[in-house]
């Protein structure tokens, strides 16, 4: 009996809309997420923040890269049958045991079951590219997929083995065999493009989005919860830093979801530049997350190691990265006139702010005047240049 051919998409579907399929991945990524930014969070309240950025750099790298993998994938070929689910569970599993061995890579960088967990994904991935080489017209790109993806994936395990013995070479050869991942899509977009949903991926990049600001959430809770704390008689600082943070989320949030449609052309080159270009103000909001934890520590005495001064380097780097990262990738598409220099201008300020070692409340308020320097009150859609 012959296997079921996932077959394409029509990207020109009317109210095409993430499935409950890909809001349970989205799922799986969220508590991946959480476990590296963590680690992070407590990194930074004991001092020790630069240490750790590079290995959290490499994990959430890994984790975004699964994501990605996937999301475009379903976007253009999501069928939603049995063997579909199926081998999109095996690919969550396996993320799953990759998340579980977050502590110990950033730890000791040996990721033994982290590989196991990889291997798993990556088999998944396979096997989803090798369904959808069945459409005779785009045979030649799944095929380049599935081969490319199968390449790193014995890289991964190479590297494994030669770190074992050479741990100081980690990091280059990590970088070496990520820039192996980041060309097999280059590659095999160059036979023909997958027929990618243009509002589906615009829909599950803001999803995702909202999933790294709910590692400042997530902080902000953390602080909330001091109030409650000594029978009636809580701290009142860390609550204070929530409510800023808080500001800083919903500003955050009404600065990426303006009227201006994000990825406004499907044209080869945008497309990479604004699909691959995410991951850094994914990562800006997961990393600021953990700096406001960390700020959260120290208002209630329970950092060693960290100062306000340090802290801040964790707030207000983070911010300017997503900033400069919205304007690269959506805003210098668009005609804004004076608000196209809003958000590097603010970049600016909270680099400056975090020169002088400024608390999350003057990075709220920065956060305001960018809202309201950036974003219209009122007014209509902007068409793309």
């Amino acid at each position: 009996m012959s296997l079921p051919i996932l077959s394409a998409r029509n990207p020109e579907q009317a109210h095409r809309a993430a499935t409950p399929l890909e809001l349970l991945f989205d799922l799986v990524s969220v508590i991946a997420i959480a476990s590296a930014t963590a680690e992070l969070h407590h990194a930074i309240s004991s001092g020790h923040g630069l240490d750790v950025l590079p290995r959290f750099a490499f994990l959430f790298f890994a984790i975004w890269w699964t994501w990605i993998n996937f999301t475009w994938f379903a976007s253009a070929f999501d069928s939603d049958g049995p063997l579909y689910r199926l081998l999109v569970m095996v690919v969550m599993g396996g993320q799953l045991l990759f998340a579980g061995g977050v502590e110990h890579i950033i730890q000791t960088l040996s990721f033994g079951w982290g590989l196991a967990g990889w291997i798993i994904m990556r088999a998944g991935m396979i096997a989803l590219w090798l369904l959808a080489s069945g459409n005779p017209e785009y045979r030649t790109t799944a095929l380049r997929y599935a081969g490319g993806i199968a390449f790193a994936q014995l890289c991964w395990v190479a590297m494994y083995f030669i770190t074992q013995a050479h741990p100081g070479l980690f990091y280059i050869l990590g970088i070496v065999v990520f820039a192996i991942e980041l060309a097999v899509p280059a590659f095999a977009e160059r036979a023909r493009m997958t027929p990618f949903h243009r509002h589906h991926i615009i829909e599950r990049y803001g999803l995702l989005t909202i999933i790294s600001l709910g590692e400042i959430v997530l902080a902000i809770s953390l602080a909330f919860a001091q109030l409650f704390d000594g029978e009636g008689h809580g701290n009142m600082l860390p609550a204070l830093t929530g409510v800023s943070a808080l500001v800083i989320v919903f500003a955050a949030f009404w600065v990426y979801f303006t009227d201006e449609d994000h990825l406004p052309s499907s044209k080869f080159s945008t497309v990479f530049m604004w699909g691959y270009g995410h991951v850094f103000l994914f990562g800006a909001l997961a990393v600021m997350g953990a700096g406001v934890a960390a700020e959260v520590d120290l208002a209630a005495h329970t950092a060693h190691g960290a100062t306000q001064a340090s802290v801040a380097w964790w707030l207000g780097i983070p911010l300017a990265v997503y900033w400069l990262s919205l304007s690269l990738l959506r805003d210098r598409h668009f005609p804004l006139g004076p608000r196209q220099f809003a958000l590097p201008l603010m970049a600016v300020l909270a680099i400056v702010a975090s020169l002088l070692g400024s608390s999350t409340a003057v990075f709220a308020g920065l956060s305001v005047i960018a809202v309201l320097l950036r974003v219209p009150m009122r007014g209509e859609a902007m068409k793309a240049c």
